[in-house]
């Protein structure tokens, strides 16, 4: 029993340490991807918006862009 409460203290802290090692030496490298990430959906908004807009005024060059898209 002694045993198990030793290991479950010992995995604990290794995720403590694993996690201040991801958010505090890679802290950087994590709010950069979170940017792209966020600047990746503002683009992907825009673009479907863009295409609905498209397709609502002209379906035939909306059909062109999805065939394009297909290739």
């Amino acid at each position: 029993m002694l045993r198990t409460i030793f290991s479950v203290g010992l995995i604990a802290l290794l995720g403590l340490f694993a996690l201040k090692l991801v958010f505090g030496l890679l802290g950087p490298l994590v709010a950069l991807l979170l940017m792209l990430v966020g600047f990746a959906l503002r683009v992907l908004l825009v673009g479907v918006v863009i295409y609905f807009v498209i397709r609502v005024v002209s379906p035939a060059t909306a059909a062109k862009i999805e065939a394009a898209v297909r290739r």
